[in-house]
């Protein structure tokens, strides 16, 4: 029974989408509605990744590994 119904609308909507103006359709508000809310959430992760970003530390700290095997070639020379 859904199959029927769902070509039932679609013989319905066909006809109405032939009478629309190509040149003259536009977003509308629910463009708009879906290009904020993604502009809010870019802005909202681009604030969030400045965050995290500040929280980095960019030195590292010596690494004591090295400094052993750096002492030890030193010794042999």
């Amino acid at each position: 029974m859904p199959d029927m119904s769902a070509s039932l609308a679609l013989t319905h909507l066909v006809p109405l989408a032939k009478e629309v103006d190509e040149n003259k359709v536009t977003p509308g508000v629910l463009g708009f509605i879906v290009f904020a809310v993604m502009a809010l959430a870019v802005w909202g992760l681009m604030k969030s990744m400045n965050k995290h970003m500040q929280k980095v530390a960019f030195m590292e700290p010596p690494d004591a590994g090295a400094q052993k095997t750096a002492d030890s070639t030193e010794q042999r020379d």
